[in-house]
């Protein structure tokens, strides 16, 4: 016969091992890009201003069918990527609001407001491209 005691060190053991295990909410490597402004008109929010730490939600993975708007992610700078003269800045990380949707160029890859994308990586005004990228994770 189990015992009181013996009840709740198995729920404890059990609870433990779900919290090691499971991964709520799970960091997601993709990557990022980053628009400039106006960010208005968004898809979500029209021509309401939700500020500059904002992004674009990609549509095959981020987007939901419309489900991200108004969710807050944080993305931090993993590592430089696509040959692009980006560098992280070790350490840093933001949180953007989704107000819009990126469909076309943005496949596996969430669009940052250009602040929200220089608080996690150093621009260069005379390398960035809009088609280069830097490594992300994020998590909602």
């Amino acid at each position: 016969m189990t015992t009181p005691r013996q009840l709740i060190i198995a729920v404890l053991v059990a609870l433990t091992a779900f919290s090691l295990f499971s991964c709520h909410p799970c960091a997601a490597k993709t990557t990022a890009a980053f628009y400039t402004p106006p960010y208005t008109p968004s898809r979500c929010y029209g021509n309401e201003n939700h500020g500059v730490m904002v992004a674009a939600a990609n549509e095959d993975t981020l987007w939901d069918g419309g489900n991200a708007c108004g969710k807050s992610y944080r993305v931090k700078c993993l590592s430089e990527g696509g040959g692009a003269a980006v560098q992280c800045r070790e350490g840093e990380t933001v949180t953007v609001k989704i107000v819009d949707i990126c469909a076309s160029r943005c496949r596996n890859t969430i669009d940052l407001s250009r602040e929200a994308f220089a608080t996690i990586a150093v621009l260069d005004e005379g390398k960035i491209l809009g088609e280069q990228k830097i490594s992300v994770s994020i998590e909602e």
